[in-house]
């Protein structure tokens, strides 16, 4: 079975278990990002430290595990930008899939039903105990010119500091599976777009300080050698949030906010 049609089926199983339908949300996204060719879908995922004019890219084009992903200028000519959004769903899903482990989805997917007890944790609109997370995830393919190349940015090993993000192959592992954790932001987020959030890799095993996508602290995507994108320990503040009723990271740093767009680049 595919590890498309093994998502499903998890949605389809959580959904008779939780009684929440999820499965709606889990079919592959049309490709996505900088180029005509990759269409009107495309996802183009920009740094708050430098805005939509510099988005998500592979380096030099490479279409080969290992690849290191850069930020680039933005551009509507360039494929190194064009990225799909190749499974989409929620944490549980990728859990019931056997995407990620299960203390990921205590922390970040714990559905109702889908544990006896469960990490509970307070969100902006809903700051009563007993409230479960279960955060939107999904992998990021590399489509140059529209065209799936069954790689995804992600890590190569599981998320350590400072561990460069590279291409890896698509739906084998949580090394390629982001989480929108919007738990630790001030914005809401309308899947598949959001806006200054963290993205928590789904190998994450430090879940007081997850590590999370990061641009490399002072450095610029116009420095040569093209700086990588890397995954280190969640930084921030803590602050009273939600009531008081847990504590919240509000001042999430500048360089670990990412924003998502759909649409040809202009």
């Amino acid at each position: 079975m595919s590890i498309k049609s093994k998502v499903l089926a998890a949605a389809t199983t959580l959904t008779l278990v939780g009684g929440v339908g999820v499965a709606s949300a889990l079919t592959a996204g049309p490709a996505a990002a900088g180029t005509p060719s990759c269409g009107k879908s495309c996802v183009n995922i920009s740094n708050k430290d430098f805005g939509p004019g510099f988005v998500i890219d592979v380096l030099r084009q490479g279409e080969k595990v290992g690849q290191p992903i850069i930020l680039f200028r933005t551009a509507n000519f360039d494929p190194a930008e064009d990225w799909s959004l190749a499974f989409q769903g929620q944490v549980s899903d990728f859990f019931a899939a056997g995407l990620v482990s299960a203390a990921v989805a205590l922390h970040y997917g714990c559905a109702p039903g889908l544990f006896t007890s469960c990490f509970v944790a307070a969100t902006k609109t809903t700051p009563a105990s007993g409230v479960f997370p279960d955060l939107a995830a999904f992998e990021i393919e590399y489509a140059p010119f529209g065209v799936d190349s069954g790689l995804c940015m992600g890590v190569a090993a599981t998320a350590f500091n400072d561990e460069g993000v590279t291409l890896q192959p698509c739906g084998v592992s949580s090394k390629t599976v982001w989480i929108e954790d919007f738990l630790d932001t001030t914005h809401e987020a309308t899947f598949p777009t959001f806006t200054d959030i963290p993205l928590i890799n789904g190998s994450d095993t430090n879940f007081s300080h997850p590590f999370v996508l990061t641009y490399p602290n002072t450095s610029f995507p116009t420095d040569r050698p093209r700086p990588q994108i890397v995954v280190t320990n969640l930084t921030g503040f803590q602050a009273p949030g939600n009531g008081g009723v847990l504590p919240v990271v509000s001042t999430v740093n500048s360089n670990q906010r990412w924003t998502a767009t759909l649409g040809v680049s202009p």
